[in-house]
């Protein structure tokens, strides 16, 4: 007789699974308007900042759903170490060949490993983490939070964007066109399907405290800000395309305000930063 745990683990390879074909599909033309146009590159800056203002230079960082490798060979060209993991092992194949191109071989590890597999590493970091939205996947945040603990060194930082639970634009957006199903996927409390190239991706969607709470038992808060609150998310590019200047200054609105209570817990990603306790 199966239990309902086993059960639930064997839903969950299922899921992950899925998500793997998923991103393997599309690692090949990733880099472009699927996973990486303008607004997905406005985005992407605000975690660098975040790791190189918590984390010297020369620092070891683990990076959790790596990708193409954009972020990794960033790090590596300021100078830090890193170890790139990703799910996908067409992801993880893009990243040493980026890494490769930009000769950062000495500076970027690559291994094929989800962000449920980090109980197979044992290695020390300074600093862990993902961008854009590889957290929003992983089946048990709270296993995800012990395995960062064990893996930090003493002081060690967490920074992460992740997909939030209230984006504004994308309630209107949606609502407008009488489509009251997709203007609430966000809405959803467990997980859900999201359809990509074909494919399913398995996601779940935060707000900013609520994810913190898996984490909270190992990690002190240190702060976080909405990204992507007063411009539109990534797939209305074309907005974005044909408004320019209106973009501009949404985009400064973003930049200034994104941090202030209430508006931080919006936007169609959040940028949180902890540290080990």
């Amino acid at each position: 007789m199966t239990s309902r745990r086993d059960a639930s683990g064997s839903l969950d390879e299922v899921r992950l699974l899925d998500t793997q074909r998923a991103f393997d599909s599309v690692a090949a033309d990733y880099d472009g308007p699927r996973g990486n146009n303008e607004l997905i590159q406005r985005m992407r800056p605000a975690l660098w900042g975040a790791v190189c203002r918590e984390l010297p230079a020369g620092g070891r960082l683990l990076d959790l759903g790596c990708g193409t490798g954009l972020d990794a060979v960033e790090f590596a060209q300021r100078g830090y170490q890193v170890v790139a993991t990703d799910w996908s092992p067409r992801m993880v194949a893009r990243t040493q060949l980026r890494a490769a191109a930009a000769g950062m071989e000495g500076r970027v590890a690559t291994a094929h490993l989800g962000i449920q597999q980090l109980d197979r590493l044992d290695d020390a970091f300074d600093g862990i983490y993902s961008n854009l939205g590889p957290l929003n996947c992983a089946p048990d945040l709270h296993v995800v939070a012990a395995e960062c603990a064990r893996l930090l060194r003493p002081g060690g930082r967490l920074a992460f964007s992740v997909i939030g639970r209230i984006c504004p634009w994308e309630l209107v957006h949606y609502s407008r066109r009488g489509r009251w199903r997709r203007a609430g996927v966000r809405a959803a409390r467990g997980v859900t399907a999201v359809g990509m190239n074909h494919h399913t991706i398995w996601t779940r969607y935060y707000l900013p405290r609520e994810f913190y709470r898996a984490f909270a038992g190992h990690f002190v808060l240190a702060g976080y800000r909405a990204l992507g609150l007063f411009l539109p998310p990534p797939y209305l590019v074309d907005y974005y395309r044909r408004h320019p200047r209106r973009c501009g200054f949404l985009g400064r609105l973003d930049d200034r305000l994104g941090a202030l209570p209430l508006l931080r817990d919006m936007g169609d990603h959040f940028l949180i930063v902890m540290r080990r306790r």
